[in-house]
Formats: structure tokens, sequence, C-alpha cells
């Protein structure tokens, strides 16, 4: 991976760090095809049964776009007569946003700083997200004349519901990590001196859990926010019917007996 993102797996955990601190991580695009890549690959990879979405610094989680090398790519774009600047919403955000949200493994995003932008959108698209109490949260999108993108459109309104969410669409303000949480947009809040410590905690305890459990628990909530109640509980007998099938669940009843703590293996 390059340098503007980090990837490191250890014991079932993918860590991938955006790297560009002195930027505030602001995404050019060497950063955006770096995570893209660092994402799909640990979807795809078997051995990678979590992912810790991280950031270096302690200023910013990730600004969105970088604006400084946007701003030249659009004057390219003038000078030549295309468009290819805004083509990285199909080839960069979308893919990352889907490998995130779509992984059959949970991602938990450990929020440092300022999340703004796409950088918003990346963490909501993390099953858990875990924010030091000094963290901040802003759409950013109308400020610069630009709509929602990395799926935010998608994400926030399931969160906080419609209303809220395009209020902080049309008029965006930073959002600060208390807000935030009573919101519903964070799940965790914890002093920053802490945060790299729980946020590795809390996801290598979901590394070391029953993987394809989780999966079917990704699948089943994202499913129910856009079907019947009918077609949920058809999802649900799907999905446990899988879920009962698993090694890990046989692990999990034979250790209930013996009253003893499962080790799961994952699959």
């Amino acid at each position: 991976m390059a340098d503007a993102v980090l990837y490191e797996v250890s014991d079932g955990l993918a860590t991938i760090t955006l790297n560009r601190p002195e930027a505030m991580n602001a995404l050019n695009v060497a950063a955006k095809v770096a995570l893209r890549d660092a994402a799909e690959t640990a979807a795809a990879d078997p051995a990678v049964r979590a992912v810790l979405l991280a950031a270096a610094g302690d200023r910013a989680f990730c600004v969105g776009q970088d604006l400084k090398e946007h701003v030249g790519l659009l004057l390219e774009d003038r000078e030549h007569g295309t468009r290819s600047t805004m083509e990285t919403v199909r080839d960069h955000y979308n893919p990352i946003v889907r490998a995130l949200a779509g992984m059959r493994k949970p991602v938990v995003a450990a929020v440092n700083g300022v999340a703004a932008g796409a950088g918003f959108g990346f963490a909501l698209a993390a099953d858990y997200r875990i924010a030091a109490d000094t963290a901040s949260f802003n759409t950013s999108f109308a400020g610069v004349a630009l709509t929602a993108d990395s799926g935010v459109s998608w994400t926030l309104p399931r969160l906080i519901g419609a209303s809220r969410a395009t209020d902080l669409l049309l008029f965006p303000r930073s959002l600060g990590a208390r807000e935030a949480y009573e919101l519903g947009v964070v799940n965790r809040l914890v002093p920053a001196a802490e945060l790299a410590a729980e946020a590795e905690k809390l996801a290598r305890k979901l590394a070391a859990g029953p993987t394809v459990a989780y999966a079917a628990l990704k699948e089943s909530v994202a499913y129910g926010a856009g079907h019947s109640l009918d077609e949920a509980l058809d999802k649900e007998d799907e999905l446990q019917t899988l879920a009962g099938a698993s090694e890990d669940h046989g692990i999990a009843v034979r250790a209930f007996l013996a009253k003893e703590k499962p080790v799961y293996l994952g699959r």
C-alpha cells in the first residue's frame, strides 16, 4: 500500500490507517487509491476477521477531499474540456464505501479528530464508531457547492432521521463529539488519550468473535432498513440457518454446556 495509507494484519485484525497527518488526512488521489485497495484487500482476505479504520495524528480523522489537489485537477479539466475530476466518486469513494459497509466482517472506525465530507462518510460506513471526546463531524458538502457523496445520503438519515440529516447537509456545521454521541452518530466516546488503545481493544474483540454471525448481523440490519417486516423475517430465517450451521455456533454451544469461554475460529 502507498505511504498515504498504512495496512497491517495481526491476529485476524486488519488495521487501515490514513497517514497524511500533515494534511489532516485529506484525500488526494494517492490516498483514495490506497484506501480503496486496502479496504478491498481486507474484505477479500479470509484471514481478516475484523477491520479497524484509524488515522494518524491527533487533529483529524479525515477532512475529505484534498481541495488543493482538487482545484488543480479542475483547472486541468477546464483547460482540456473534460470532467474527469468528479469521476473520483465513481472510481474511489463508491468502492471504498461499498467495501467498508459490505464486507462480511465488522468494521470499527476510530475517529480521533475532525471527520468531514468523505471522511465523515467513511466513518458512517463503518459498523461501529468510537470517537475521542475531542472529535467533530461536518458534512461540509454544501459549503463547497457540492452534494453528498461517500454514502452520506444513505447512512446519515438512517442513523439520525431524514429531518436532522437534511439540516446538517443544508447547513453544514461542526458537530461536537458529545452531540454526535447523543444523536446516535457515534456509538462510544472516550478521552482522546485513550482512543487508540480502546479502539484496538474493541476491534480485537470483534476479530476473535463469531465472524459468520457478525456478517449475518450486518446483512440483516442493512436488509431490514429497506424491506417489509415479512421480508425481514424471511431474511432472518435464511441467515439464522446459515449462522446455525457455522463451526462457531457449535463451538459456542459446546462451551456453554461445559461452562467454558468459547474460542471462535471465524467460520
